[in-house]
């Protein structure tokens, strides 16, 4: 079959690994969520699903990995010389060898030979692989990075909720609003920053195209809209769990 007439269009490897690094990136996202849905909807059982969907997550960028793979040829020195090179693909990189160093210590024979303290240790290394993974996104999306700017603001929402978590505030509608509308501001910022450095696109013009509905809903606006609704559930649930004595933003204690 012509190459035109394939689904993945006139490249197909290029299609494909888009693809599979989209997905890993949206893996790793509902890994880091799998901690607030528990906490937030009493979701206790999701914590058996949160190690198949890293794994899933390494799978997917290993297949990433490979994909590029062919797509050169199979030539591993060029390969080689590119990672070294180019700096997205070293960023990209240091995120596949980041999952699996966490792929390979996430059996429960790594936990015992690590001990509980070091293996959770080992294991927040996801926080920082995750912002790699996106800022490799950014990178090679080029000139339209309309979703690497959403998948930020879910990543800042996520974090956000871990930091406000440690300082006491688990749940709660106020406390969840505020870190919605910061999230989305924050992924703003971030989104005039990227426009402004990486193609001189005035931060005035991203603000006002954030303001303007009448081509597309910015990125911004959508992380707002997640966090609002992810707040009213919550509020919801908490209020059908209670009998509509749910508090509102008071501290819920200390995690570690």
């Amino acid at each position: 079959m012509p190459a035109e007439q394939t689904a993945l269009g006139p490249r197909p490897y290029i299609e494909a690994i888009h693809f599979v690094g989209d997905w890993t990136i949206y893996l790793l996202l509902v890994t880091l969520a799998v901690t607030p849905a528990r906490r937030l909807f009493d979701w206790s059982k999701l914590i058996q699903v949160r190690r198949i969907i890293g794994v899933s997550a390494l799978c997917y960028i290993l297949l990433h990995f490979v994909l590029y793979i062919f797509d050169s040829k199979l030539d591993l020195g060029f390969v080689a010389t590119e990672i070294v090179t180019r700096i997205y693909l070293t960023i990209g990189f240091v995120a596949l060898l980041g999952l699996i160093a966490l792929g390979i210590t996430s059996t429960d024979g790594w936990v015992k030979r690590l001990g509980g303290v070091r293996w959770s240790r080992l294991h927040k290394l996801i926080y920082f692989i995750t912002p790699l993974a996106i800022l490799h996104y950014y990178m090679q999306s080029k000139i339209d990075v309309t979703q690497p700017v959403l998948v930020s603001g879910l990543y800042f929402w996520l974090m956000g909720y871990r930091i406000m978590a440690r300082r006491g505030y688990k749940e709660g509608f106020v406390p969840l609003t505020i870190l919605s509308v910061a999230a989305a501001l924050l992924t703003v910022v971030v989104e005039a920053a990227w426009y402004g450095i990486a193609t001189g696109v005035s931060v005035e013009r991203v603000l006002m195209a954030n303001l303007d509905f009448s081509f597309q809903i910015r990125p911004a606006w959508w992380v707002l809209f997640a966090g609002l609704a992810v707040t009213v559930a919550s509020e919801i649930r908490k209020r059908a769990k209670f009998g509509g004595t749910a508090a509102r933003g008071a501290p819920a204690g200390r995690t570690g």
